[in-house]
């Protein structure tokens, strides 16, 4: 017994000294973000109005590959993501992909402040009444829904989302066609 136990001894300690010669993870080789959920549902009729008052629902973008992204300007990370989100949109918008960014809340002035400050493009919707959140039976905050050209709700998101993630797995999806 006391040969047995010895012997897991020296593996454990031989383990341990090898984890600590290896090097951490940086990074760019270490993503912490949310990984989505795959779902498929409907996507649900949310009307709401926009910064400039305009009425928008997500019927309005059918035959288009959208990102929903619930957020709010008091949300650290909805603030560290949007930076990304932005980026991305950049690189995508071209091939039919839209981020509609949905704000909890917030008052109008202060909302458009922040999509100032953080030089927001895409559309952002203003959500008083929580009816997105409501719509999504989701009150996290971020939480992301990519719905597909169909109308069909692809993936689902709590958390913020990395670059990395989003090629992962809505590229795909803007490439079908």
């Amino acid at each position: 017994m006391g040969l047995v136990a010895g012997g897991l001894f020296l593996v454990g300690a031989a383990i341990i000294f090898a984890l600590q010669l290896s090097e951490p993870p940086t990074a760019s080789s270490f993503d912490l973000s949310a990984i989505p959920a795959e779902v498929n549902f409907r996507a649900p009729a949310i009307t709401l109005n926009d910064l400039q008052g305009r009425t928008n629902s997500l019927a309005d973008y059918l035959d288009r590959v959208v990102l929903v992204n619930n957020w709010a300007i008091w949300c650290p990370p909805c603030k560290a993501e949007m930076p990304t989100l932005q980026d991305y949109y950049n690189s995508h918008a071209k091939q039919g992909f839209v981020i509609i960014g949905i704000e909890a809340g917030d008052p109008a002035n202060e909302v458009a402040s922040f999509v100032a400050e953080y030089r927001l493009t895409f559309p952002i919707w203003l959500d008083p009444l929580g009816k997105a959140t409501d719509a999504f039976q989701n009150y996290n905050l971020p939480s992301s829904y990519v719905i597909d050209r169909s109308g069909t709700v692809r993936l689902a998101w709590v958390g913020e989302i990395s670059r990395e993630m989003l090629e992962k797995y809505v590229t795909p999806l803007i490439e079908e066609k």
